[in-house]
């Protein structure tokens, strides 16, 4: 007896390492794998459907049903099951890992979402879509979601074990007792992060506050050189002062920002606290600017703008570069660092107009009847025909069609200090035109008040973010470009 259980566990383990071995060859985020049951759910459903459908008329009715019928409300069914248990947290990773603590609520969102698709078609009475056989198949319906929900607990595990499952990538940021609790599978498991750094900042008063700013100045730079994709806190609940430092400070960052329930929190709550869907854990304390939809519709008009326009325009590049050349020596481009998204550095592309190329801690601003400029660079400074390349940097992901103007990294660190909501024209992709510059706030700003105007302009844009929007301020550019204000 001994023997046999011993040689069972010996099993059992040789098998884990086999499993680990072959899914550490994969690497899929927590969101993923979410995503991915969802369309598992919905496919099966519409699978089961169509298929007891048939059966049922076959066998007792001797009159298959429309495939095409039963298919079409299978995947009526089956999406709304799938929004129903996303809106009820089931397809969280804790809910994904611990199947049979889930099972029922799993079976009743089904039965209940079925039977009131079915119920529908009863009371409107619809020979295409038939009732009776979409009723009867719910069994094997339930059963098919079942296995799912195990085989998918099983994968999961095994990623897990690997070291495959990956999360969004945070910087977290606590007390020190605090984050003595949060270990890296912690975090993983039950809020589906993965830390890329952490900062540790006392509540006590002793020590400094500007210990304290530093420590989180250190964050948000780790943020960037991370690719940090969110901040988490890890705080006791009764530090405000602290909470209200901290929050201050992360508003110069574009990243959302959470809150964890802290230590006693989680204690008083317990292990059904943490792993069900009634918990917001954690919870949000700064949003993003744009979500994760509208960042990708943004984004895909960035793609498929600065292509068409570069498909088009490629002649005129063409004639400005040869016109450059043969007007003066020095390179066709001029490259000068900018400050993008999330106070990043990046290198923008513009046709050189100038015999100068400053790119360094003091640069003049361009102005009106400026010497500097070639007799080439006139013409198309005023025409905007300089700013074109810049349809590179939108196709290169550096900047948008459509965004505040990113400025010189040395007059960035001027405007900060004057302008207190100067860095929050980081929390976008700088843009080749933006809402100031439609409405006519273009080129040199002689005094602060007008780069202040600028800025309130730019942030106005942030917050009123739509696709709309931005094909209406590309519009009103285009008339700016026309009635020549540019020089």
């Amino acid at each position: 007896m001994f023997q046999s259980r011993l040689s069972n566990i010996v099993e059992a383990r040789r098998r884990a390492k086999t499993d680990s071995r072959f899914f550490s060859q994969f690497k899929i985020s927590c969101q993923k794998i979410e995503i991915l049951a969802g369309v598992v759910d919905l496919i099966l459903t519409a699978i089961a459907s169509t298929l007891g459908a048939i059966v049922y008329q076959l066998v007792w009715f001797e009159n298959p049903a429309t495939v095409k019928a039963c298919l079409s409300v299978g995947i009526i069914t089956g999406l709304l099951f799938v929004c129903s248990v996303s809106a009820r947290g089931l397809y969280r990773l804790p809910v994904l890992l611990a199947p049979l603590l889930y099972v029922s609520r799993l079976l009743a969102v089904f039965a209940t979402t079925a039977l009131l698709v079915t119920g529908s078609l009863v009371v409107l009475g619809n020979v295409a879509f038939p009732a009776s056989p979409l009723a009867a198949a719910l069994l094997p319906q339930m059963i098919l979601l079942v296995i799912a929900r195990w085989v998918f607990a099983k994968a999961t595990r095994a990623l897990l074990y690997a070291g495959s499952l990956d999360g969004r990538r945070v910087v977290t940021i606590g007390e020190p007792e605090e984050l003595l609790g949060l270990s890296a599978s912690f975090l993983l498991r039950y809020c589906g992060l993965r830390e890329v750094f952490r900062v540790a900042v006392a509540t006590n008063r002793g020590r400094r506050s500007g210990e304290v700013l530093a420590g989180l100045d250190s964050a948000v730079a780790a943020a960037r050189e991370h690719v940090a994709e969110e901040f988490l806190l890890a705080l006791p609940w009764g530090s405000q002062e602290l909470l209200d430092t901290i929050r201050s400070r992360l508003r110069e960052s574009p990243l959302p920002a959470r809150l964890l329930p802290d230590h006693n929190i989680r204690t008083m709550l317990g292990q059904r606290g943490l792993s069900t869907d009634g918990l917001s854990l954690p919870v949000t304390i700064q949003g993003a600017p744009l979500t994760a939809f509208q960042r990708a519709v943004k984004r895909t008009l960035d793609v498929v703008g600065s292509m068409t326009a570069i498909l088009f325009l490629w002649p005129l590049l063409l004639i400005a570069a040869i016109a450059i050349k043969l007007d003066s020596g020095g390179p066709i481009i001029f490259r000068q660092r900018r400050t993008g998204f999330n106070a990043k550095e990046f290198v923008i592309f513009k046709f050189r107009t100038m015999t100068v190329l400053e790119d360094g801690p003091a640069i003049t601003q361009a102005s009106r009847g400026d010497r500097r400029a070639t007799r080439v660079g006139k013409f198309l400074r005023r025409s905007s025909i300089d700013e074109l390349p810049q349809l590179f940097n939108v196709l290169k992901g550096e900047m948008s069609l459509v965004g505040p103007r990113p400025h010189a990294v040395a007059h960035d660190k001027e405007y900060e200090l004057h302008i207190a909501d100067y860095g929050f024209r980081h929390y976008v992709k700088p843009g080749i035109t933006g809402w100031a510059q439609a409405n006519g706030l273009r080129g040199e700003t002689r005094s602060l008040e007008k780069m202040t105007e600028r800025v309130k302009l730019d942030l106005w844009y942030i917050n009123n973010w739509s696709l709309g929007f931005d094909i209406n301020i590309l519009v009103q550019t285009c008339f700016e470009v026309i009635r020549n204000r540019a020089y």
